[in-house]
């Protein structure tokens, strides 16, 4: 049977101070007043029923998720401490599977713009049946690069797989400026973006796990084996903090794209999509007045340009006169004004913030 697993555990530090540890950057409704959460789980709709969509997430948000979504407890996977991305799916891989040997997986993020919805159903449709015809293939679904970017790993196409994919010859991950530099010129017919959306088996992908980090593997097994009895939380709750600390593209996806026993393949996913992760990328999907101006809040600009407003009170005014390519981020505790071009820095502000005013301002 098909599932759908949301990742939805990020922490949103580039957002600040919008996105805070109480409530993260998936969870504001800040998009047309939904949250990012609430559009991947509609995006959904049609393609997964309700019940088979799954959301791993940190306990602390586990009430707020579940009544935001209107979600029953079981299909919350709760984690008690981040530990990347390889133990957020290996483990709700392994629960699932628990429930159904025979399912298959696709993972998404809750913190991306994916238009059109009616073309994105389709292209993950052909996912799940790559990944059903196929036992042995781990699915991945490639962006064309818009850029050099060094933030996201890169698919090295192959051979054709059918009408739709390809064989991933080499998956890097985050490669080195020269290095996407050169991806990039190669163009996508050669190198895509891997957008960290995945269709596999739970079975394949725990078969991986166990040989590739084995470590990981026995905590993931401990973890599932009590599922659904009266140990369940006591046995995550002790376990999963000791899992080793990995990502699934580093642990499972760049060894599987050189095992002859799995296969990764990829499909191209022409679509407008958007990684909201930093407050430049969040204004992509605001709309801008005839200066170039992104606004997703009460503003009055005086010749100003390229400048991002946002704030977490609808009646909040925010005026500029003369500004030009600043971040102005109002909330009631904290207001942060950055240049765009530093936006990267954010993330270092926020580390500071906590360490001299404490962890109530992040």
């Amino acid at each position: 049977m098909r599932y759908a697993l949301i990742m939805a555990g990020g922490s949103g530090t580039r957002l600040w101070p919008m996105s805070r540890a109480s409530l993260p950057k998936q969870l504001i409704p800040f998009i047309h007043g939904k949250s990012l959460l609430q559009l991947a789980f509609e995006r959904l709709e049609g393609l997964v029923p309700a019940e088979n969509r799954y959301i791993c997430a940190g306990q602390a948000h586990a009430d707020l998720i579940c009544n935001a979504l209107r979600l029953p407890p079981g299909q919350l996977l709760a984690e008690p401490v981040g530990r990347d991305t390889l133990n957020a799916v290996g483990y709700s891989a392994a629960v699932i599977a628990r429930r159904d040997p025979e399912a298959v997986i696709a993972v998404f993020t809750a913190d991306h713009i994916i238009e059109p919805v009616s073309d994105f159903l389709k292209i993950v449709e052909q996912g799940y049946r790559l990944a059903e015809e196929h036992p042995e293939t781990l699915v991945t679904f490639g962006i064309s690069p818009t850029a050099a970017a060094t933030g996201y790993g890169y698919l090295q196409l192959g051979a054709p797989l059918g009408a739709a994919a390809h064989v991933v010859e080499q998956f890097k991950e985050k490669p080195a400026l020269p290095l996407a530099q050169e991806y990039f010129a190669a163009g996508p017919e050669h190198y895509l973006w891997n957008s960290g959306m995945f269709v596999w088996r739970a079975s394949t992908l725990l078969d991986c796990i166990e040989r590739y980090t084995p470590e990981n593997a026995t905590g993931i097994a401990k973890i599932a084996a009590a599922w659904d009895g009266p140990q369940q939380t006591a046995v995550l709750n002790t376990t999963f903090p000791t899992l080793k600390k990995i990502s699934v593209d580093f642990a499972v996806m760049e060894p599987a794209s050189r095992d002859p026993k799995v296969q990764v393949a990829a499909v191209p996913m022409p679509l407008t999509w958007l990684d909201v992760g930093s407050w430049p990328s969040f204004a992509e999907t605001c709309p801008q007045d005839e200066n170039g101006n992104a606004t997703a809040a009460k503003t009055l600009h005086l010749g100003s340009k390229r400048t991002v407003a946002a704030s977490s009170d609808p009646d909040h005014l925010i005026a500029t006169i003369g500004c030009e390519d600043l971040i102005i981020i109002h909330t009631p505790d904290a207001t942060l004004v950055c240049r765009k071009d530093h936006a990267e820095e954010i993330k270092e502000m926020h580390r500071q913030v906590g360490e001299k005013f404490g962890q109530g301002l992040i």
